[in-house]
Protein backbone atom coordinates (compact mmCIF):
# COMPACT_ATOMS: atom_id res chain seq x y z
CA UNK A 1 0.00 0.00 0.00
CA UNK A 2 1.12 3.14 -1.23
CA UNK A 3 0.20 6.01 1.04
CA UNK A 4 -0.60 9.85 -0.33
CA UNK A 5 -1.30 12.34 2.78
CA UNK A 6 -1.74 16.04 3.62
CA UNK A 7 1.36 17.94 5.27
CA UNK A 8 1.04 17.03 9.29
CA UNK A 9 -0.40 13.65 9.11
CA UNK A 10 2.49 12.99 6.73
CA UNK A 11 5.01 14.21 8.66
CA UNK A 12 3.70 12.12 11.49
CA UNK A 13 3.68 9.13 9.39
CA UNK A 14 7.29 9.90 7.80
CA UNK A 15 8.71 10.50 12.43
CA UNK A 16 6.70 6.98 12.92
CA UNK A 17 8.67 5.27 9.89
CA UNK A 18 5.76 5.01 7.56
CA UNK A 19 7.14 5.75 3.74
CA UNK A 20 4.59 8.45 2.46
CA UNK A 21 4.08 10.86 -0.47
CA UNK A 22 2.98 14.25 0.76
CA UNK A 23 -0.04 15.82 -1.69
CA UNK A 24 1.75 18.58 -2.89
CA UNK A 25 4.33 16.24 -4.32
CA UNK A 26 2.10 13.76 -5.55
CA UNK A 27 -0.01 17.08 -7.52
CA UNK A 28 2.88 19.00 -8.20
CA UNK A 29 0.98 21.63 -6.64
CA UNK A 30 1.65 23.01 -3.03
CA UNK A 31 -0.69 23.37 -0.57
CA UNK A 32 -2.08 27.25 -0.61
CA UNK A 33 -3.97 29.69 1.53
CA UNK A 34 -2.85 28.74 4.43
CA UNK A 35 -3.77 25.01 3.84
CA UNK A 36 -7.32 25.62 3.17
CA UNK A 37 -6.38 23.96 -0.78
CA UNK A 38 -4.69 20.58 -0.36
CA UNK A 39 -6.69 17.93 -2.01
CA UNK A 40 -8.83 19.92 -4.28
CA UNK A 41 -6.73 18.67 -7.65
CA UNK A 42 -7.47 16.31 -10.18
CA UNK A 43 -5.29 14.16 -9.65
CA UNK A 44 -6.82 13.54 -6.33
CA UNK A 45 -10.40 13.53 -6.93
CA UNK A 46 -9.87 11.66 -10.95
CA UNK A 47 -7.98 8.97 -8.84
CA UNK A 48 -10.74 8.39 -6.47
CA UNK A 49 -13.72 8.88 -8.95
CA UNK A 50 -12.50 6.99 -11.84
CA UNK A 51 -14.50 3.98 -12.60
CA UNK A 52 -12.27 1.06 -12.69
CA UNK A 53 -14.14 -0.71 -15.60
CA UNK A 54 -15.10 2.02 -17.84
CA UNK A 55 -12.56 1.92 -20.72
CA UNK A 56 -13.29 5.75 -21.41
CA UNK A 57 -11.99 6.64 -17.79
CA UNK A 58 -9.11 4.08 -17.81
CA UNK A 59 -7.89 5.95 -20.92
CA UNK A 60 -8.51 9.53 -19.45
CA UNK A 61 -6.37 8.53 -16.59
CA UNK A 62 -3.75 7.61 -18.68
CA UNK A 63 -3.81 10.32 -20.83
CA UNK A 64 -3.37 12.29 -17.49
CA UNK A 65 -1.19 10.38 -15.79
CA UNK A 66 -3.61 9.81 -13.07
CA UNK A 67 -3.06 7.13 -10.55
CA UNK A 68 -5.60 5.16 -9.11
CA UNK A 69 -6.64 5.89 -5.20
CA UNK A 70 -8.27 2.76 -4.08
CA UNK A 71 -8.52 3.54 0.01
CA UNK A 72 -9.73 7.17 1.46
CA UNK A 73 -8.95 7.63 5.13
CA UNK A 74 -10.40 10.91 6.86
CA UNK A 75 -10.88 12.42 9.96
CA UNK A 76 -12.77 15.26 9.55
CA UNK A 77 -11.69 18.74 11.38
CA UNK A 78 -13.31 18.96 14.19
CA UNK A 79 -16.00 21.22 14.06
CA UNK A 80 -18.43 20.01 16.88
CA UNK A 81 -15.25 20.48 19.31
CA UNK A 82 -14.71 23.88 18.07
CA UNK A 83 -18.36 25.45 17.77
CA UNK A 84 -18.11 26.85 21.15
CA UNK A 85 -15.64 29.06 19.97
CA UNK A 86 -15.01 32.36 18.33
CA UNK A 87 -16.65 32.57 14.88
CA UNK A 88 -13.47 32.99 12.79
CA UNK A 89 -12.01 29.57 14.52
CA UNK A 90 -15.30 28.05 13.79
CA UNK A 91 -15.27 29.03 10.06
CA UNK A 92 -11.43 27.55 10.06
CA UNK A 93 -12.89 24.49 11.48
CA UNK A 94 -15.34 24.18 8.65
CA UNK A 95 -13.28 21.04 6.09
CA UNK A 96 -13.63 21.04 2.75
CA UNK A 97 -11.01 18.52 0.90
CA UNK A 98 -12.16 16.29 3.06
CA UNK A 99 -16.07 15.91 3.06
CA UNK A 100 -15.21 16.31 -0.34
CA UNK A 101 -12.70 12.94 -0.58
CA UNK A 102 -15.15 11.07 1.42
CA UNK A 103 -18.26 11.74 -0.77
CA UNK A 104 -16.27 10.81 -4.10
CA UNK A 105 -15.24 7.61 -2.49
CA UNK A 106 -18.62 6.89 -1.07
CA UNK A 107 -20.16 7.30 -4.33
CA UNK A 108 -17.58 5.22 -5.76
CA UNK A 109 -17.52 2.40 -3.72
CA UNK A 110 -17.70 0.09 -6.22
CA UNK A 111 -14.20 0.61 -6.69
CA UNK A 112 -13.16 2.69 -3.28
CA UNK A 113 -13.30 1.93 0.53
CA UNK A 114 -14.06 5.08 2.35
CA UNK A 115 -13.04 4.97 6.21
CA UNK A 116 -14.08 7.90 8.65
CA UNK A 117 -14.27 6.15 11.81
CA UNK A 118 -11.13 5.10 13.76
CA UNK A 119 -13.58 2.83 15.09
CA UNK A 120 -13.12 0.65 11.64
CA UNK A 121 -9.71 0.43 11.24
CA UNK A 122 -9.43 -3.26 12.55
CA UNK A 123 -12.43 -3.88 10.51
CA UNK A 124 -10.56 -3.10 7.25
CA UNK A 125 -6.99 -4.43 7.95
CA UNK A 126 -9.08 -7.79 8.65
CA UNK A 127 -11.09 -7.61 5.40
CA UNK A 128 -7.47 -7.13 3.70
CA UNK A 129 -5.95 -9.64 5.22
CA UNK A 130 -8.90 -12.31 4.03
CA UNK A 131 -9.16 -10.71 0.47
CA UNK A 132 -5.06 -10.13 -0.54
CA UNK A 133 -5.25 -6.81 0.09
CA UNK A 134 -8.55 -5.87 -1.44
CA UNK A 135 -11.93 -5.00 0.35
CA UNK A 136 -15.27 -6.59 0.04
CA UNK A 137 -18.05 -4.90 -1.87
CA UNK A 138 -19.90 -5.65 1.14
CA UNK A 139 -17.88 -4.10 3.54
CA UNK A 140 -17.05 -0.96 1.11
CA UNK A 141 -21.18 -0.61 0.78
CA UNK A 142 -21.26 -0.26 4.67
CA UNK A 143 -18.54 1.38 5.01
CA UNK A 144 -19.81 4.63 2.29
CA UNK A 145 -22.85 4.72 4.34
CA UNK A 146 -21.09 5.18 7.39
CA UNK A 147 -19.39 8.31 5.38
CA UNK A 148 -22.31 9.88 4.05
CA UNK A 149 -24.10 9.85 7.53
CA UNK A 150 -20.78 11.21 8.91
CA UNK A 151 -20.98 14.37 6.26
CA UNK A 152 -24.51 14.67 6.79
CA UNK A 153 -24.39 14.91 10.70
CA UNK A 154 -20.78 17.18 9.84
CA UNK A 155 -23.21 19.66 7.56
CA UNK A 156 -25.85 19.54 10.23
CA UNK A 157 -24.01 20.54 12.99
CA UNK A 158 -22.64 23.65 10.80
CA UNK A 159 -26.29 24.54 9.67
CA UNK A 160 -27.05 24.79 13.12
CA UNK A 161 -23.96 27.04 13.96
CA UNK A 162 -25.04 29.31 11.50
CA UNK A 163 -28.39 29.13 12.46
CA UNK A 164 -27.60 30.04 15.70
CA UNK A 165 -25.01 32.88 14.69
CA UNK A 166 -27.99 34.74 13.05
CA UNK A 167 -30.23 34.10 16.25
CA UNK A 168 -32.61 31.80 13.91
CA UNK A 169 -34.71 29.54 16.18
CA UNK A 170 -36.47 27.62 14.14
CA UNK A 171 -34.58 27.62 10.44
CA UNK A 172 -36.25 27.09 7.13
CA UNK A 173 -34.41 23.29 6.79
CA UNK A 174 -33.92 21.43 10.15
CA UNK A 175 -31.39 18.03 10.16
CA UNK A 176 -30.91 16.06 13.11
CA UNK A 177 -27.76 13.33 13.95
CA UNK A 178 -26.95 10.82 16.15
CA UNK A 179 -25.24 8.29 16.69
CA UNK A 180 -25.99 4.63 17.63
CA UNK A 181 -25.57 3.99 21.01
CA UNK A 182 -27.01 0.61 21.19
CA UNK A 183 -29.82 -1.54 19.94
CA UNK A 184 -32.79 -2.17 21.80
CA UNK A 185 -34.68 -5.25 22.40
CA UNK A 186 -37.50 -3.88 21.49
CA UNK A 187 -39.76 -0.57 21.39
CA UNK A 188 -42.66 0.54 23.58
CA UNK A 189 -44.06 -3.05 22.92
CA UNK A 190 -42.58 -6.20 21.58
CA UNK A 191 -43.66 -5.68 18.17
CA UNK A 192 -41.73 -2.73 17.85
CA UNK A 193 -38.02 -2.39 16.95
CA UNK A 194 -36.28 0.54 18.97
CA UNK A 195 -32.37 1.62 19.54
CA UNK A 196 -30.71 4.51 21.58
CA UNK A 197 -28.94 7.04 19.82
CA UNK A 198 -26.45 9.71 20.91
CA UNK A 199 -26.53 13.17 20.11
CA UNK A 200 -27.48 17.30 20.51
CA UNK A 201 -25.55 19.03 23.24
CA UNK A 202 -23.49 17.05 25.90
CA UNK A 203 -25.97 16.62 28.73
CA UNK A 204 -25.36 14.35 31.67
CA UNK A 205 -28.19 11.83 31.86
CA UNK A 206 -29.38 8.36 30.48
CA UNK A 207 -27.82 8.41 26.76
CA UNK A 208 -24.49 9.10 28.41
CA UNK A 209 -24.56 7.30 31.69
CA UNK A 210 -22.23 4.11 32.51
CA UNK A 211 -24.38 1.35 33.12
CA UNK A 212 -22.83 -0.56 36.24
CA UNK A 213 -24.91 -3.80 36.60
CA UNK A 214 -28.24 -5.31 35.53
CA UNK A 215 -30.13 -6.50 32.00
CA UNK A 216 -30.10 -4.42 29.25
CA UNK A 217 -32.01 -1.43 29.28
CA UNK A 218 -35.51 -1.19 27.04
CA UNK A 219 -36.77 1.69 25.63
CA UNK A 220 -39.66 1.89 28.56
CA UNK A 221 -36.75 1.81 30.73
CA UNK A 222 -34.45 4.54 29.43
CA UNK A 223 -37.74 6.93 28.68
CA UNK A 224 -38.81 6.49 32.35
CA UNK A 225 -35.00 7.05 33.90
CA UNK A 226 -34.86 9.85 31.48
CA UNK A 227 -38.50 11.58 33.11
CA UNK A 228 -36.90 10.62 36.48
CA UNK A 229 -33.66 11.98 36.06
CA UNK A 230 -34.99 15.49 34.99
CA UNK A 231 -37.09 16.03 37.48
CA UNK A 232 -34.42 15.47 40.54
CA UNK A 233 -32.41 18.21 38.75
CA UNK A 234 -34.59 20.43 39.60
CA UNK A 235 -34.19 20.38 43.06
CA UNK A 236 -30.33 21.89 45.00
CA UNK A 237 -31.64 19.67 47.89
CA UNK A 238 -30.97 15.99 47.86
CA UNK A 239 -34.08 14.99 46.19
CA UNK A 240 -35.56 11.69 44.97
CA UNK A 241 -38.49 11.07 42.42
CA UNK A 242 -39.67 7.09 41.41
CA UNK A 243 -41.36 7.57 38.00
CA UNK A 244 -43.75 4.85 36.41
CA UNK A 245 -44.92 5.25 32.87
CA UNK A 246 -43.17 8.66 32.82
CA UNK A 247 -44.98 10.17 35.65
CA UNK A 248 -43.98 10.63 39.21
CA UNK A 249 -45.60 8.30 41.70
CA UNK A 250 -43.55 10.07 44.80
CA UNK A 251 -41.03 12.60 45.11
CA UNK A 252 -39.77 14.09 48.06
CA UNK A 253 -36.47 16.06 49.51
CA UNK A 254 -34.52 15.20 52.50
CA UNK A 255 -31.50 15.77 54.67
CA UNK A 256 -29.69 12.67 52.31
CA UNK A 257 -31.26 10.42 49.68
CA UNK A 258 -32.33 7.68 51.87
CA UNK A 259 -34.35 9.54 54.19
CA UNK A 260 -36.06 11.70 50.59
CA UNK A 261 -36.51 7.95 49.17
CA UNK A 262 -38.57 6.56 52.13
CA UNK A 263 -40.32 9.98 51.72
CA UNK A 264 -41.39 9.71 47.89
CA UNK A 265 -42.15 6.02 48.44
CA UNK A 266 -44.39 6.96 51.21
CA UNK A 267 -46.64 8.57 48.58
CA UNK A 268 -47.47 5.47 46.40
CA UNK A 269 -46.02 2.22 46.97
CA UNK A 270 -48.30 0.07 45.29
CA UNK A 271 -47.12 2.58 41.91
CA UNK A 272 -43.68 2.34 42.78
CA UNK A 273 -43.35 -1.36 42.46
CA UNK A 274 -41.31 -1.76 39.70
CA UNK A 275 -40.97 1.85 38.63
CA UNK A 276 -37.38 3.76 38.13
CA UNK A 277 -35.65 5.86 41.34
CA UNK A 278 -33.52 8.79 40.51
CA UNK A 279 -31.79 10.77 42.74
CA UNK A 280 -29.81 13.79 42.37
CA UNK A 281 -26.82 13.04 44.87
CA UNK A 282 -24.54 9.88 44.97
CA UNK A 283 -25.97 6.74 46.77
CA UNK A 284 -24.01 5.35 49.99
CA UNK A 285 -25.16 2.13 51.79
CA UNK A 286 -28.17 3.25 53.32
CA UNK A 287 -29.94 4.69 50.92
CA UNK A 288 -28.94 1.97 48.65
CA UNK A 289 -30.32 -1.05 51.19
CA UNK A 290 -33.49 1.53 51.39
CA UNK A 291 -34.12 1.13 47.33
CA UNK A 292 -34.17 -2.99 47.72
CA UNK A 293 -36.48 -3.24 49.93
CA UNK A 294 -39.08 -3.47 46.78
CA UNK A 295 -38.61 -4.70 43.08
CA UNK A 296 -36.81 -1.19 41.58
CA UNK A 297 -36.41 -1.44 37.71
CA UNK A 298 -33.36 0.88 37.06
CA UNK A 299 -31.82 3.26 39.75
CA UNK A 300 -30.00 6.23 38.17
CA UNK A 301 -27.49 8.86 40.30
CA UNK A 302 -24.48 10.64 39.88
CA UNK A 303 -22.41 8.35 41.53
CA UNK A 304 -22.61 5.47 44.57
CA UNK A 305 -19.98 4.31 46.34
CA UNK A 306 -18.94 0.57 46.95
CA UNK A 307 -21.46 0.24 50.06
CA UNK A 308 -24.20 1.20 47.64
CA UNK A 309 -23.11 -0.70 44.80
CA UNK A 310 -22.52 -3.95 46.80
CA UNK A 311 -26.36 -3.41 48.05
CA UNK A 312 -28.16 -2.77 45.17
CA UNK A 313 -25.89 -5.89 43.13
CA UNK A 314 -27.90 -8.04 45.43
CA UNK A 315 -30.27 -7.97 43.00
CA UNK A 316 -28.50 -8.79 39.18
CA UNK A 317 -31.77 -8.16 37.19
CA UNK A 318 -31.47 -4.47 38.83
CA UNK A 319 -30.16 -1.63 36.49
CA UNK A 320 -28.02 0.76 38.07
CA UNK A 321 -26.87 3.78 36.26
CA UNK A 322 -24.28 6.06 36.77
CA UNK A 323 -23.81 9.83 35.42
CA UNK A 324 -20.84 11.71 36.93
CA UNK A 325 -23.23 14.75 37.23
CA UNK A 326 -26.53 16.06 37.14
CA UNK A 327 -28.01 17.70 34.21
CA UNK A 328 -28.30 21.09 34.57
CA UNK A 329 -32.31 22.26 34.50
CA UNK A 330 -31.84 25.59 32.68
CA UNK A 331 -29.89 24.29 29.94
CA UNK A 332 -31.31 25.47 26.79
CA UNK A 333 -32.31 22.66 24.46
CA UNK A 334 -35.17 21.33 21.78
CA UNK A 335 -37.63 18.44 22.17
CA UNK A 336 -39.47 16.56 19.18
CA UNK A 337 -42.63 15.05 18.94
CA UNK A 338 -43.45 13.16 15.27
CA UNK A 339 -46.55 13.36 13.56
CA UNK A 340 -47.82 12.55 10.33
CA UNK A 341 -46.09 13.78 7.75
CA UNK A 342 -43.44 16.07 9.94
CA UNK A 343 -42.86 16.55 13.80
CA UNK A 344 -43.09 19.28 15.91
CA UNK A 345 -40.07 21.44 17.38
CA UNK A 346 -40.27 23.10 20.70
CA UNK A 347 -37.66 24.52 23.37
CA UNK A 348 -37.78 21.81 25.64
CA UNK A 349 -39.53 23.76 29.42
CA UNK A 350 -36.82 25.67 31.28
CA UNK A 351 -39.25 28.01 32.35
CA UNK A 352 -39.45 28.92 36.77
CA UNK A 353 -41.61 31.11 37.78
CA UNK A 354 -39.09 33.83 40.02
CA UNK A 355 -41.86 35.99 41.18
CA UNK A 356 -45.30 35.00 42.51
CA UNK A 357 -48.35 37.08 42.84
CA UNK A 358 -50.77 36.60 45.82
CA UNK A 359 -54.40 37.04 44.80
CA UNK A 360 -55.52 35.38 47.96
CA UNK A 361 -56.80 37.94 51.03
CA UNK A 362 -54.76 35.68 52.96
CA UNK A 363 -50.60 35.17 51.98
CA UNK A 364 -48.97 32.06 52.14
CA UNK A 365 -46.76 31.58 55.41
CA UNK A 366 -42.81 30.72 54.85
CA UNK A 367 -43.83 27.06 55.47
CA UNK A 368 -46.75 26.85 52.29
CA UNK A 369 -44.01 29.12 50.33
CA UNK A 370 -41.70 26.03 50.24
CA UNK A 371 -43.56 23.69 49.54
CA UNK A 372 -45.74 25.64 47.01
CA UNK A 373 -42.10 26.02 45.22
CA UNK A 374 -41.46 22.64 45.25
CA UNK A 375 -44.72 21.26 44.09
CA UNK A 376 -44.77 23.74 41.36
CA UNK A 377 -41.39 22.30 40.24
CA UNK A 378 -42.98 18.47 40.40
CA UNK A 379 -45.76 19.11 38.50
CA UNK A 380 -44.38 20.22 35.65
CA UNK A 381 -42.91 16.70 34.97
CA UNK A 382 -46.35 15.39 35.59
CA UNK A 383 -48.50 14.08 32.49
CA UNK A 384 -51.12 17.06 31.97
CA UNK A 385 -53.96 17.79 33.08
CA UNK A 386 -51.51 17.55 36.20
CA UNK A 387 -52.13 17.93 39.72
CA UNK A 388 -49.82 17.35 42.63
CA UNK A 389 -50.54 17.94 46.86
CA UNK A 390 -47.35 18.58 48.84
CA UNK A 391 -46.26 18.32 52.28
CA UNK A 392 -42.85 19.11 54.26
CA UNK A 393 -41.33 18.99 50.91
CA UNK A 394 -42.92 15.28 49.72
CA UNK A 395 -45.71 14.78 47.36
CA UNK A 396 -49.08 13.25 49.16
CA UNK A 397 -50.94 12.68 46.14
CA UNK A 398 -50.80 13.08 42.35
CA UNK A 399 -53.31 13.16 39.62
CA UNK A 400 -51.56 12.38 36.03
CA UNK A 401 -52.97 12.51 32.75
CA UNK A 402 -56.78 13.33 32.98
CA UNK A 403 -59.02 14.65 30.17
CA UNK A 404 -60.66 17.43 33.19
CA UNK A 405 -59.03 19.45 35.59
CA UNK A 406 -61.07 18.18 38.38
CA UNK A 407 -60.70 14.66 38.13
CA UNK A 408 -57.05 15.15 38.34
CA UNK A 409 -57.46 17.09 41.81
CA UNK A 410 -60.07 13.85 42.59
CA UNK A 411 -57.29 11.39 41.46
CA UNK A 412 -54.69 12.98 43.66
CA UNK A 413 -56.77 13.85 46.54
CA UNK A 414 -57.99 9.83 46.13
CA UNK A 415 -54.59 8.53 45.75
CA UNK A 416 -53.44 10.18 49.15
CA UNK A 417 -56.63 8.23 51.09
CA UNK A 418 -55.67 5.17 49.54
CA UNK A 419 -51.96 5.46 50.88
CA UNK A 420 -53.34 6.87 54.42
CA UNK A 421 -55.18 3.57 54.06
CA UNK A 422 -52.58 0.97 53.35
CA UNK A 423 -50.26 2.78 55.91
CA UNK A 424 -53.63 2.20 58.77
CA UNK A 425 -52.64 6.13 59.20
CA UNK A 426 -55.48 7.89 61.38
CA UNK A 427 -55.45 11.25 60.05
CA UNK A 428 -55.55 12.83 55.99
CA UNK A 429 -52.27 13.18 53.92
CA UNK A 430 -54.04 16.02 52.64
CA UNK A 431 -54.88 17.65 55.30
CA UNK A 432 -52.33 21.01 55.63
CA UNK A 433 -51.09 19.91 52.29
CA UNK A 434 -50.85 22.62 49.21
CA UNK A 435 -51.66 21.94 45.75
CA UNK A 436 -50.24 22.51 42.56
CA UNK A 437 -52.20 22.96 39.11
CA UNK A 438 -50.06 22.43 35.87
CA UNK A 439 -52.43 25.10 34.52
CA UNK A 440 -55.21 27.07 35.59
CA UNK A 441 -58.09 26.33 37.01
CA UNK A 442 -61.44 26.67 34.69
CA UNK A 443 -63.95 26.22 37.17
CA UNK A 444 -63.39 26.78 41.13
CA UNK A 445 -64.90 22.68 40.97
CA UNK A 446 -60.82 21.98 40.85
CA UNK A 447 -60.69 23.89 43.90
CA UNK A 448 -63.03 23.01 45.80
CA UNK A 449 -62.04 19.36 46.05
CA UNK A 450 -58.32 20.44 47.22
CA UNK A 451 -60.12 22.65 49.98
CA UNK A 452 -62.30 19.38 50.88
CA UNK A 453 -59.05 16.94 50.97
CA UNK A 454 -57.70 19.85 53.55
CA UNK A 455 -55.35 21.87 51.43
CA UNK A 456 -54.36 25.69 52.54
CA UNK A 457 -52.37 26.72 49.66
CA UNK A 458 -52.71 27.04 45.93
CA UNK A 459 -50.16 27.70 43.11
CA UNK A 460 -51.38 28.09 39.76
CA UNK A 461 -50.88 29.93 36.58
CA UNK A 462 -53.95 31.59 36.68
CA UNK A 463 -55.38 33.69 33.24
CA UNK A 464 -58.68 32.01 33.63
CA UNK A 465 -61.76 33.58 32.56
CA UNK A 466 -63.39 32.48 36.07
CA UNK A 467 -60.24 33.40 37.94
CA UNK A 468 -62.25 36.12 40.24
CA UNK A 469 -64.61 32.88 41.06
CA UNK A 470 -61.64 30.72 41.60
CA UNK A 471 -59.95 33.30 44.03
CA UNK A 472 -63.27 34.05 45.69
CA UNK A 473 -63.44 30.08 46.20
CA UNK A 474 -60.39 29.85 47.91
CA UNK A 475 -60.82 33.38 50.07
CA UNK A 476 -63.84 31.98 51.24
CA UNK A 477 -62.33 28.95 52.39
CA UNK A 478 -59.20 30.66 54.35
CA UNK A 479 -56.65 29.42 51.68
CA UNK A 480 -54.04 30.81 50.14
CA UNK A 481 -53.30 30.98 46.48
CA UNK A 482 -50.26 32.61 43.83
CA UNK A 483 -50.30 32.76 40.27
CA UNK A 484 -46.89 31.91 38.46
CA UNK A 485 -48.16 33.34 35.34
CA UNK A 486 -46.67 30.35 33.55
CA UNK A 487 -48.65 26.80 32.36
CA UNK A 488 -46.90 23.78 32.50
CA UNK A 489 -48.38 21.34 30.13
CA UNK A 490 -46.70 18.01 29.19
CA UNK A 491 -48.14 15.78 26.82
Amino acid sequence: IEVISTGGTAKALAAAGVPVVEVGDYTGFAEILDGRVKTLHPMIHGGILALRDDPAHAEAMRAHEIGAIDLVVVNLYPFEVAAGAGPDQCIENIDIGGPAMIRAAAKNHAHVTVVTEPADYALVLADLERHGGATSVALRQRLAETAFAGTASYDAAIAAWFARQQGTEFPERVTFAGTLGQSLRYGENPHQAAALYMGGPPRPGVASATQVQGKDLSYNNLADTDAAYELVAEFDAPAVAIIKHANPCGVALGPDIEAAYRAALACDKVSAFGGIVAANRPLDGAAAGAITGIFTEVVIAPDADDDAKHALAANKNLRLLLTGDVPDPAQPGMSVKPVAGGFLLQERDTGHAADLKTVTKRAPTDRELLDLRFAIRVVKHVKSNAIVFAKSGATVGIGAGQMSRVDAARLAAAKAREAAEAAAEDTSRTHGSVVASDAFFPFADGLKVAVEAGATAVIQPGGSRRDDEVIAAADAAGLAMVFTGLRHFRH
